[in-house]
């Protein structure tokens, strides 16, 4: 059959030998030279190549373990006075000592062949190790960051998809709502709130287990709850009106799926990059609120320590070494700084617009 049409190339027969199944080496040839990939491992791997976005994640999981098995390993609790032991008179040695400066107790000690685990921090005003305090307001500034932005998270998305998808007067209901919330001025609001919630939840949460958290611990939330959601709400509303002018939302529309199932099953689980890097932005934020609130006294209840709160007691001379408001500022500024430059590494590797 080759023959004819080496002779005749115009020929408009068919030619057997097209119809042969393909050779290896063709096969080889129409291999893809890049292997499959999904959305989110590319967003992983632009997310490595940014270097300070990578080190500002690996400094975020550092001080989180820190913070998280620290307190459980320490010889020093933060809210243990050691000049107090039961039967003995009050050795005020071990208020106000400096880094790994020893009291006369345990100088003695070390002169006996004991081991006395040194003070890397020193010690404050009522003699409380000072290291492990640093340690647990760290704890505590996460902890309160963390499921803040959840609770800002869950309220923004349910409102916005409920915005952005239904329309009409509920969307122009809502989003009055969240112009009114942005026409207060925010700081003020934060504080007015604090101070009334600090004094009206004491009596209501006492006997309760609501009380080991504090009053003002949970007044934050509630704060967060009612201020800070809007922002979220915005976002999510705005992905919503985009998404929800796609033909599969149409085909599910006309296949008679209710609107709760169509916001559930394709408009958020379409938006999930944008709410995952609003939230890694959103957590700085609320933790330097609550260290804000906490250097005012409006934040964690004592003795619990909190960074805002350390800050506070060496900047109003409550310790001999005013020096020691730089380990928590440094702190908060480590942790604010890394987040944020972490959640923009997120958005810059995740975001479809700016890689488009």
């Amino acid at each position: 059959m080759s023959g004819p049409f080496k002779k005749f190339p115009f020929s408009m027969h068919v030619k057997v030998d097209d119809l042969l199944p393909a050779s290896d080496e063709e096969k080889e040839y129409m291999v893809q030279m890049r292997p499959s990939s999904t959305f989110f491992k590319d967003g992983v791997k632009r997310l490595l190549k940014n270097k300070v976005a990578t080190v500002s994640f690996f400094i975020i999981v550092i001080i989180t373990l820190s913070a998280v098995i620290l307190p459980a390993v320490w010889p020093y609790q933060y809210d243990t006075f050691l000049g107090v032991q039961p039967g003995r008179p009050v050795d005020r040695s071990f208020n106000n000592l400096a880094p790994f400066e020893y009291s006369t107790t345990e100088e003695r000690a070390i002169e006996n062949g004991e081991s006395v685990f040194p003070h890397v921090f020193g010690t404050d005003s009522q003699g409380r190790d000072y290291f492990i305090r640093v340690v647990y307001g760290t704890r505590i500034s996460l902890a309160v960051g963390f499921f803040a932005s959840i609770i800002v998270l869950v309220i923004g998305i349910l409102i916005g998809s409920i915005s952005g998808y239904f329309g009409g007067k509920v969307d122009l209901v809502i989003m009055r709502i969240v112009d009114v919330i942005y026409s207060l001025p925010d700081m003020l609001m934060v504080i007015l709130l604090a101070a009334v919630m600090k004094q009206s939840l004491g009596p209501v949460i006492d006997g309760t287990f609501l009380a080991k958290i504090g009053s003002n611990i949970i007044s934050l939330f509630i704060i967060f709850a009612i201020l800070y959601w809007v922002s979220m709400s915005r976002l999510i509303r705005g992905q919503i009106l985009s998404l929800k002018q796609q033909e599969y939302v149409l085909a599910a529309n006309t296949a008679g799926a209710k609107g709760s199932w169509i916001i559930r099953k394709h408009l958020i689980p379409n938006c999930i990059s944008v709410v995952i890097i609003s939230t890694a932005l959103q957590i700085p934020n609320a933790i330097f609120t609550e260290s804000f609130l906490s250097f005012l006294g409006l934040g964690v209840n004592a003795p619990m320590p909190s960074l805002g709160s350390l800050a506070s007691d060496a900047l109003n001379g409550l310790t001999s070494y005013p020096s020691r408001l730089v380990f928590p500022a440094i702190v908060i500024s480590l942790i604010v700084l890394s987040l944020n430059l972490f959640g923009d590494g997120l958005r810059d590797a995740f975001d479809p617009k700016l890689n488009a």
